[in-house]
C-alpha cells in the first residue's frame, strides 16, 4: 500500500481568522493549502496506512509516536514541533469513564496531525465546529481547546465519583447502614484507574504551558496553564476521595472487628457462666447408685433453682469484678 494512501477522519484547512474548510484532496497531504494558516489532519489509529503515511510525512520519532499501541500523557519537544499524548474520559456508549481513551497529537509549523484508537469527545466537538466553518486560528489555540474539553469532562467524573463518596460516607458514618459497603471497592478502582493518567496529565499540561516554542502563542500557553491547573485540582480530589474511600474502609474494618471482639466476648462470658451449670448437671446426671435425692420428689426442681441461683451469682461476680 503506498504512502499516501491513509485516508483521514477528517480534514481541514483553517485561516489566521480561524475560518475553516474541507480539504478537498483525497489524500492530504501535509502542507497547508493556499490561503490557510494551517492544516488538521485527524486519523484513525486502526487505519492500516496510517504507519506509512506518518513515516512519509512527519519526523522518525514522531511517525513511531502517532501509532504506538499504549501511550501515557506527555509532552516532547522536537526538532521542528512538539509531540502531545493526551487522555480523555471514556463516554463511548457500553464504556467505562475511567477507561481513559488516548489522543495522540504532532503540532508542527501549519500542521497538526491528531491520531485516536476511539472516539474522543472533545476532538469531536472541534471536528463539528470546523464543518461548520470555525476552528481554533492557531495550532496552539487548538491544543489549548483540546486540553480544555478533555479537562472539562475529567472534572465532571471526578465530581461525581465526590459526590459518591459523600453518599457512601453518610451512609456508613452516619445511618451505620453495612450494606452500602459493598460500593466501595468499585469506586476505589475508578479512582485509582482515573489517577493514573490524570496524574501524567497534569505534568504534560503543566510542561506545555511552560514550553517557550513559537508554535504555542503566549495566549495559548495562559489557557493551557489554566487546564494545567484544573488538572490538578482534579488529581488533588482524586487523591484525596482515595484517601477518604481508604478512611471508610478502615473504619468498616475496625467496626467489624469490634462486633467480632464484642461477640467473642459475649460467648465468652456465656460459656464461663454455664462452664459451671454443666458440671453440675452432668454430676446429678450420672446413673450410678448412691446419688442424693433418687428417692426426693423434689430434688429436681431443687437443682434447677440451685442452678439459677449459682448462675445469678456468678453474673454479680462478674460485675464486682467489671468483667461486665
Amino acid at each position: 500500500m503506498s504512502a499516501s494512501a491513509a485516508h483521514p477522519l477528517a480534514a481541514f484547512d483553517i485561516g489566521a481568522d480561524g475560518t475553516a474548510r474541507p480539504v478537498d484532496e483525497p489524500w492530504p497531504a501535509a502542507t497547508p493549502g493556499p490561503g490557510a494558516a494551517w492544516r488538521w489532519l485527524h486519523f484513525a489509529l486502526s487505519d492500516p496506512a496510517l504507519a506509512d503515511w506518518t513515516e512519509a510525512h512527519l519526523p522518525a520519532v514522531a511517525a513511531a509516536a502517532m501509532v504506538q499501541t499504549e501511550t501515557r500523557p506527555r509532552c516532547t519537544p522536537l526538532e521542528g514541533g512538539l509531540i502531545v499524548n493526551l487522555r480523555g474520559v471514556n463516554l463511548n456508549p457500553g464504556a467505562e469513564p475511567e477507561d481513559m481513551v488516548s489522543l495522540r497529537l504532532w503540532i508542527g509549523a501549519g500542521l497538526v496531525v491528531s491520531v485516536r484508537r476511539s472516539k474522543v469527545f472533545a476532538l469531536d466537538d472541534l471536528r463539528r465546529a470546523a464543518e461548520t466553518g470555525s476552528a481554533p486560528p492557531s495550532p496552539g489555540a487548538f491544543l489549548a481547546e483540546i486540553a480544555e474539553g478533555l479537562t472539562d469532562r475529567l472534572e465532571a467524573v471526578s465530581v461525581e465519583l465526590e459526590d459518591l463518596t459523600d453518599a457512601l460516607e453518610e451512609a456508613i458514618l452516619e445511618r451505620e447502614e453495612g450494606d452500602e459497603a459493598i460500593g466501595l471497592a468499585p469506586l476505589r478502582r475508578r479512582a485509582i484507574r482515573l489517577r493514573r493518567h490524570a496524574g501524567p496529565q497534569r505534568e504534560a499540561l503543566g510542561r506545555l504551558s511552560d514550553n517557550p516554542n513559537g508554535l504555542i502563542d503566549a495566549e495559548a500557553r495562559i489557557l493551557l496553564g489554566e487546564s494545567a491547573n484544573r488538572a490538578a485540582r482534579t488529581v488533588e480530589e482524586l487523591d484525596a476521595v482515595t484517601a477518604r474511600l481508604i478512611a471508610l474502609h478502615d473504619h468498616l474494618e475496625g467496626r467489624r472487628g469490634m462486633l467480632m471482639a464484642r461477640n467473642g466476648y459475649v460467648l465468652s462470658v456465656v460459656a464461663a457462666i454455664f462452664l459451671p451449670l454443666g458440671f453440675l448437671t452432668g454430676l446429678f446426671g450420672v446413673n450410678v447408685a448412691g446419688m442424693p435425692g433418687i428417692a426426693n420428689p423434689w430434688a429436681f426442681a431443687l437443682l434447677s433453682a440451685a442452678n439459677v441461683v449459682l448462675a445469678l451469682g456468678l453474673l454479680a461476680l462478674f460485675r464486682l469484678l467489671r468483667w461486665l
